[in-house]
């Protein structure tokens, strides 16, 4: 018995793993939109057998950012408009919410911790990372986002992260960024002066903004 607890133990870590791997690297947009994944190259990549590797293309199905047809292939999503659409309105609802949360555990030592992930964002662009940006963008949010001790929105703004994350490779692409966004100094500003309307109207515009490029 204690030989089978262990080796559900084993086989649940690895599958967490797993899990938790591939999730971020489609959410920091590291696997393009429509780009294919086997369980063979997964359990290759992770070192990990077909069974681990099926529960976390499973569990990732289930939240929306990978696609599994009827013939089994499985890759991430190619969002069409309209879903980008719908996923950018979410956004707009979800993140100023959380925002003007946040704004009243807002501490200075929190603002200069945003100003320098601004910092790493900066660099980020100036090398044209593309992954590195969406990453440092979305730690520049989560950063932000925390401070609302809003764990069930905060959820929920993740999984919209996670679908879009291969889109917003092909996002940075196009916007051919020169610079940290404009609306992360008007969010830091909004922070530093307790102002709720403006952080609101800030966030606003940064999570949407570029994702309407796409559908324009």
């Amino acid at each position: 018995m204690l030989a089978e607890t262990k080796t559900l133990d084993s086989a649940l870590a690895a599958h967490e793993a797993v899990y938790r791997a591939i999730r971020r690297r489609i959410m920091h947009g590291q696997i393009e939109p429509g780009q294919a994944l086997t369980l063979r190259g997964i359990g290759e990549q992770y070192g990990v057998s077909m069974t681990p590797a099926r529960e976390a293309v499973r569990r990732l199905a289930a939240e929306g950012a990978l696609s599994i047809s009827t013939s089994g292939r499985v890759s991430t999503p190619e969002l069409r408009a309209e879903r980008i659409e719908e996923l950018a309105a979410v956004r707009a609802l979800i993140e100023p919410e959380l925002a003007s949360r946040a704004l009243p555990r807002v501490y200075p030592a929190l603002v200069d911790r945003l100003q320098a992930i601004n910092g790493t964002i900066a660099e980020v662009v100036a090398k044209g990372d593309a992954v590195g940006y969406i990453r440092a963008n979305l730690d520049f949010h989560r950063t932000l986002y925390l401070r609302a001790q809003a764990p069930a929105i905060l959820a929920m703004a993740e999984t919209v992260w996670l679908q879009l994350g291969p889109t917003m490779r092909k996002l940075y692409g196009k916007l051919q960024r020169t610079e940290v966004p404009h609306q992360h100094r008007l969010i830091l500003s909004a922070l530093r002066a307790g102002d709720e309307p403006g952080l609101r109207l800030a966030v606003r515009a940064d999570v949407t903004r570029g994702l309407r490029l796409l559908i324009a």
